[in-house]
């Protein structure tokens, strides 16, 4: 069991680590659509790559959301089992409600640092394609949320 500083340090050591062997720049909240961002996300079971949609008003945020689902096939292309779609999700780090597009692999640990190599592929493969997808349809969503 690790204490609060260790996993403190530990937090760092990995997301560190991602930057040093992957330093490529992404997009995550430069997206350009308000309230869209891209997020890694890893915990002691999952490693996710997320489409999350934080927009405060839940109006807005399920309208981008019901776009995004007319686009679902570019967004999920290159994704061979699909993504997951999940209208209504709390956040558990600040409890906020979003809507979230997300991949995940299972059965990773981050603790384990010998799985952070597999868990950097994997946020790094399926970023590119999240992102590639994004932009295929980012300027007809953009159109789209403006009526």
């Amino acid at each position: 069991m690790y204490s609060k500083e260790e996993i403190k340090q530990l937090r760092l050591n990995f997301w560190n680590g991602f930057k040093k062997h992957y330093p490529k720049k992404w997009m995550l909240n430069k997206t350009q659509v308000r309230g869209l961002v891209f997020r890694f996300d890893v915990d002691r079971e999952n490693a996710r790559v997320i489409l999350e949609l934080q927009h405060k008003s839940e109006d807005r945020r399920l309208k981008t959301f019901e776009i995004l689902d007319r686009y679902k096939a570019v967004i999920e292309e290159g994704f061979e089992n699909g993504l997951i779609w999940e209208l209504i999700h709390e956040r558990e780090d600040n409890s906020q409600e979003v809507s979230r597009i997300y991949t995940q692999m299972e059965k990773v640990d981050w603790h384990r640092q010998n799985q952070w190599t597999e868990i950097y592929l994997y946020f790094t493969e399926n970023m590119l394609k999240m992102e590639k997808n994004f932009l295929m349809i980012k300027e007809v969503l953009k159109e789209e949320l403006k009526n």
